[in-house]
């Protein structure tokens, strides 16, 4: 039966006009399809394969009714196809719809236009009780249309003269409320004190207290006094998030001008757009380009309704970044251990295969795209390091702020015991030592000849955060 003759005289319900059309359970996915999975909570009583035909409809081709226009081009050429349906494991309310759609409903290297199809007004279908966009897999052709990271991790530990070991940073805190003098000041410390990295806030841009020339200046005396002093190349995140993506420009000008290596951005709350086109700068200008996650929690915490990170560190990686938040699994913010090194794969690899018990649904292959720095930050210290060196390996930015600036004896020794802890933990994982196990005779050896990592040590023993994940993988429900 075709969508024309399937009208009826009322909605029924809103799903049951779409079945027929965008229902194909025997359809195989093509190569170049952009193939999503969705969960889906239903309204009561609506069956599983009407719901997920309308999720299809409403994020391809299809409105509420049947309508004239549709003969003027090939539906069956355009539309998404729902072909699969699976129970989501322990959720007797929900169920994983798998969608596939034509390459060519998506512009070239636009990960906005990909969003505003599959996250877009099918959310607000009030058919649905929540819905949720677990997995993308996006084809390789479409990859390739993407500029992806602007230098990638070969590159910057190229430029930044540093290998086999993880990258140390640190968060300048008080994040709010410094003047560009004391802000300068404390970056000095931390730099010369061991750290390859400090970082602006996500939410410090150019406030009355610290305008972000100011900061700018300030901060770069402070890297070129502490590779001065320490021989090694240092740099700070310069955060060019901005009101208009004009003023973005011209801050990350700015920041090239005084010879900073490296410049953030807040993907999330600036969007893709900008983002796209700032990574893009980055390219043409030989700057690396951090990337804060803030906001992402709004989409990705329920585990019932919005995006899943994954989705999220996909898209960050095709947009563009050469960093990008992962969490920690250790800290004080949320991540399951296997979910995050699920997404890690993602930001480094270039092809990680499906793996449900990491809750990756799809294959994708990233083609010759250069791979995104995982930065673990988030409430974690010295006693942190073992686990944060096994879990992530040395292709990570491991971020200590107040893990760093909370030392009794300052912002520079705090430095330096995060220096001894990473390098003590890496010599003892390459000498075959099982850092999970033996990490805390690790630390206790390598502070007999450290004072600054014993006084961490003793300052932090009693800090944990020990709560239950909220967003857990449903295979482990």
């Amino acid at each position: 039966m075709s969508k024309k003759s399937n009208t009826t005289g009322k909605y029924e319900a809103g799903v049951k006009a779409y079945q027929e059309t965008y229902w194909e359970p025997d359809y195989e996915p093509k190569e170049t399809d952009l193939l999503a999975c969705f969960k889906i909570t239903p309204q009561p009583g609506l069956p599983k394969e009407e719901v997920a035909a309308a999720v299809a409809a409403e994020s391809s081709t299809g409105t509420w009714t049947t309508v004239w226009t549709d003969l003027l081009t090939d539906l069956d050429y355009y539309k998404g196809r729902a072909y699969k349906i699976e129970d989501v494991p322990g959720d007797d309310t929900s169920y994983y719809a798998f969608i596939a759609y034509p390459i060519d409903l998506f512009e070239e290297g636009s990960i906005v236009n990909v969003l505003t199809s599959l996250v877009g007004n099918v959310f607000g279908f009030k058919a649905l009780r929540a819905l949720r966009l677990e997995d993308i897999r996006f084809p390789l052709h479409y990859v390739m249309t993407c500029g992806g990271p602007p230098n990638g991790i070969q590159v910057e530990r190229d430029k930044l003269n540093k290998y086999g070991r993880p990258l140390l940073g640190c968060t300048i805190k008080p994040k709010l409320g410094l003047s560009a003098k004391n802000y300068g000041r404390a970056v000095y410390e931390c730099l010369r004190g061991g750290l390859d990295f400090t970082k602006d806030d996500e939410n410090i841009n150019s406030q009355p207290f610290m305008r972000w020339r100011n900061r700018f200046e300030c901060v770069m005396e402070a890297v070129n006094q502490a590779e001065a002093e320490t021989g090694e190349r240092k740099g700070h995140y310069l955060n060019v998030t901005s009101p208009t993506v004009e003023e973005m420009y011209k801050r990350a000008e700015f920041a090239k001008e005084l010879g900073s290596r490296i410049i953030m951005h807040d993907y999330l709350t600036a969007g893709f757009t900008a983002n796209t086109s700032l990574a893009n700068w980055c390219r043409d200008n030989g700057m690396l380009l951090h990337i804060h996650r803030a906001m992402h929690a709004v989409l990705d915490r329920n585990p019932l309704h919005g995006i899943h990170f994954r989705v999220l560190t996909k898209c960050l990686r095709l947009s563009g970044g050469d960093h990008l938040h992962s969490g920690t699994v250790v800290g004080k913010l949320e991540g399951d251990r296997e979910a995050t090194l699920g997404w890690v794969d993602l930001m480094r690899e270039s092809f990680v295969p499906e793996n449900r018990a990491r809750g990756l649904f799809f294959d994708q292959d990233f083609g010759t795209m250069p791979g995104v720095m995982p930065v673990a930050s988030g409430g974690i210290h010295v006693w942190h390091m073992p686990a944060l060196v096994s879990i992530f390996g040395d292709n990570v930015c491991l971020q200590f702020g107040g893990g760093t600036l909370g030392h009794p004896w300052g912002n520079a020794a705090g430095a330096a015991a995060n220096r001894v802890a990473v390098e003590a933990c890496v010599l003892a994982r390459n000498e075959g030592v099982d850092l999970e196990k033996s990490g805390r005779e690790v630390l206790a050896k390598a502070a007999k000849h450290s004072p600054e990592l014993a006084i961490a040590m003793e300052t932090w023993k009693e800090i944990k955060f020990e709560f239950d994940t909220v967003d857990k993988l449903d295979v482990a429900s």
